[in-house]
């Protein structure tokens, strides 16, 4: 595990500073395969000079606006800021929270329905295509062009498209930015003159080497990685963050789960089979009955220190500087999501040793495809509420997004937001102001620009029926294989199957379109 000082720096990205961190950002520009993030007649005339509210918000007595998210992080984020608006304002909004793995559903039955109850969701992008296909969605460009307050151009460019646009029109306005990123202690690492891992096999050798031990000073042996598994909401992701490394590696428009010229599921083959058993393997250096690992409890017990690594969206750093959450203050690092030195070919089908051919991003031989799981919570308004309604539901959105609150809203980690502005790179000063160091938030703003720039980062699922290929098929067979009820064979064949049948249900070619639009392709 000895690396040269190169490969440290990009895996722990420990002593970036701000030009680094301003030149990331800057990266963000880049458009994703085929299609640009600047459509002639979407993109809006705003201004990222300000981070103020340029003007006062418009008056909304009397009218009630009925919001649903998922309940805990972003509910919590939401809630926060409700008051203030409501002063702002004179409007009323009402909240409701759902479980993660009910709001769709909610959804689909609610704004189905001649007279829906909810007149603004905040929900994930990935399912909304469904929405939009359905008609369910106010259509927001005109809004976003007029609202220089919102400073449209602001938002990176791989949010604005992948989260609010579909058709070069705008449904949607981002409220945050996911992605995964590796979660290690900066001083266990260097203690034991180890640094972060950059393979999937590394994470394992770290995770092993401190498993069993006293990570925290209170006489009880702890954990090498802290992974949530919990069955119905995270572990399909988490899972697919092991995989996009094997499966994706010639760049984000290749895609990371289906073949786009035919939609056959990259499910049974070597690739897919080597994640499983990572996604395994890491069970034998985590808590008691990892397999059912929640969401909540593996922050925890990292917070608590009572873990060496563990792979997370971007709230970890800001949890970390919470006096009463955290014992481990500045001593959490960040770093890209660990690679691999062979991927799947998807040309031959064949698990194959990188090469500049077949990996043509990897970084000294190893392939990186750091996944965007969820891709960032966004709010849309539902094309049946009332006129006046729907003006107060996007003043609370706007409100929410412009730079004056969302700048400060990312330093929080109770709100579940996490970085998607450039102007939240171009300075450290909110976060060292929110507890973090100068060299903790260099390092955490540097391992996301780091990610968001790879040109080979793996898009989460994004076409119709989305959620059923993921929580309905890959996120069952992937809790019955930890539990070891079938086999890794049964587990790729019951997948494959499951995704094919609703392909075919759904509509091969509209899928295989679908697919490929979200990737940056043109046909």
């Amino acid at each position: 595990m000895n690396l040269s000082s190169r490969q440290h720096l990009r895996a722990g990205i420990k002593f970036l500073k701000y030009l680094t961190i301003l030149l990331t950002a800057l990266w963000f520009s880049i458009s994703l395969p085929g299609c640009s993030l600047f459509p002639a007649n979407v993109s809006p005339n705003a201004s990222t000079q300000s981070t103020k509210t340029t003007a006062p918000l418009q008056r909304f007595d009397g009218i009630t606006v009925n919001v649903v998210t998922r309940s805990g992080v972003i509910g919590a984020g939401l809630e926060r800021r409700i008051p203030e608006f409501e002063s702002l304002t004179g409007a009323k909004v009402k909240l409701t929270m759902h479980d993660f793995g009910k709001v769709y559903d909610m959804l689909q039955a609610d704004w189905s329905s001649a007279s829906p109850k909810y007149d603004m969701a905040v929900a994930m992008p990935q399912w909304l295509i469904d929405f939009v296909n359905a008609n369910y969605l106010e259509d927001l460009t005109a809004r976003v062009k007029a609202d220089a307050a919102l400073q449209w151009e602001d938002i990176v460019p791989f949010f604005r498209n992948a989260n609010a646009i579909h058709n070069q029109r705008i449904y949607g306005v981002p409220l945050d930015g996911d992605y995964h990123l590796l979660y290690y202690r900066t001083d266990l690492l260097q203690k034991a003159g180890l640094t972060p891992p950059l393979t999937w096999d590394d994470y394992l050798k770290v995770a092993r080497n401190f498993h069993g031990k006293d990570l925290n000073g209170d006489g009880t042996p702890d954990y090498g990685s802290c992974i949530a598994k919990e069955p119905g909401h995270v572990g399909f992701f988490m899972f697919s963050s092991i995989a996009t490394s094997y499966l994706q590696s010639k760049g984000t428009g290749q895609g990371a789960f289906f073949d786009s010229e035919t939609m056959k599921p990259l499910v049974k083959n070597e690739a897919f089979a080597k994640a499983l058993d990572v996604y395994k393997q890491t069970m034998a250096y985590g808590v008691p009955d990892d397999a059912n690992l929640k969401f909540v409890e593996a922050r925890n017990v990292f917070l608590a220190g009572r873990c060496a690594l563990m792979i997370d969206w971007g709230d970890i750093p800001t949890l970390a500087i919470d006096p009463t959450l955290s014992k481990v203050t500045n001593k959490v690092g960040a770093a890209m999501t660990p690679g691999s030195s062979q991927v799947l070919d998807q040309t031959t089908g064949k698990f194959t040793v990188c090469d500049k051919f077949v990996c043509p991003y990897a970084i000294d031989g190893i392939n990186h495809a750091p996944f965007a799981a969820n891709l960032g919570y966004t709010g849309v308004i539902s094309a049946k509420a009332a006129p006046k309604v729907k003006d107060a539901a996007y003043a609370f959105l706007s409100y929410m997004s412009q730079p004056a609150q969302a700048n400060v809203d990312v330093t929080i980690g109770a709100t579940g937001f996490n970085p998607y502005r450039v102007s939240q790179f171009k300075d450290v000063t909110p976060w060292i102001q929110a507890g973090m160091s100068e060299e903790a938030a260099n390092n955490y703003l540097g391992a996301i620009g780091i990610t968001l720039s790879n040109p080979n980062m793996a898009l989460d699922l994004k076409l119709p029926h989305a959620k059923r290929y993921q929580l309905e098929i890959l996120e069952p067979a992937l809790t019955d294989f930890m539990a070891g009820k079938i086999s890794r064979e049964q587990t790729m064949g019951r997948v494959e199957q499951g995704w094919e049948k609703i392909t075919d249900q759904v509509g091969r070619e509209s899928q295989k379109t679908a697919y490929r639009y979200s990737l940056g392709l043109q046909s």
